[in-house]
């Protein structure tokens, strides 16, 4: 194992540790993956993220053969589709945190109600529409659902972000969630105004300054 494969495989494990401590996602019911070399490195199925260790971090190459000894996660299939349909992304983050899901659990997407809505690419988080978890069906609704985004919800489900790195796709899980809880606080008010599609594009492109909408 080189010292660069050896540093993926620590990073997502340190990630998924964090995700449970900023409280984005609980237990072992998310999973995250990273580009290398001509395939994918992914977390591994129900293993608890405290006891992980780097060899436990599965390679997959992009047809979906792994070492039989080595079980990736039960989503393994959006993310090798994600990273095969995204030459500019080469990480993927998919969790449940409380205010995504509940949003994704009402079929509903984030419009504009704040203008770092742009940071997850466009003028909205869409809504994947539901599929059972770990099917190429959901596969293909999340792949839609990114196309011109940096993130998606997962109807019933939980939420996706991607970057070009494993820290910016942390980042943007953390942004989007934080986007749900203010919709979602929004909405106990009544309906918000939303900002036009026009300004959330020239913020997104004042934002690319600053490496923030580029993945």
């Amino acid at each position: 194992m080189t010292a660069d494969e050896l540093d993926k495989r620590q990073a997502i494990i340190d990630a998924c540790r964090r995700m449970n401590a900023l409280g984005i996602n609980q237990g072992t019911s998310g999973n995250i993956s990273v580009r290398h070399v001509d395939g994918l490195l992914v977390t591994p199925t129900s293993v608890p993220y405290e006891t992980m260790t780097a060899d436990q971090i599965v390679f997959m190459a992009m047809d979906g053969a792994h070492a039989p000894d080595r079980k990736p996660s039960s989503e393994w299939r959006f993310h090798r589709d994600i990273l095969k349909s995204r030459p500019d992304v080469n990480a993927v983050v998919h969790a449940h945190p409380t205010y995504c899901t509940i949003l994704a659990i009402m079929g509903m997407e984030i419009p504009p109600v704040h203008y770092m809505i742009a940071a997850a690419g466009g003028d909205s988080i869409r809504c994947a529409p539901y599929a059972t978890f770990g099917t190429a069906e959901l596969s293909e609704h999340a792949v839609r659902a990114l196309e011109g985004r940096l993130a998606c919800l997962l109807d019933h489900h939980g939420m996706i972000a991607i970057g070009k790195t494993l820290d910016k796709a942390m980042w943007l899980a953390v942004e989007v969630e934080t986007l749900a809880r203010q919709y979602h606080g929004c909405l106990q008010i009544g309906r918000p105004s939303l900002l036009p599609s026009d300004e959330i594009e020239r913020v997104r492109q004042r934002m690319a300054g600053y490496g923030l909408s580029e993945g």
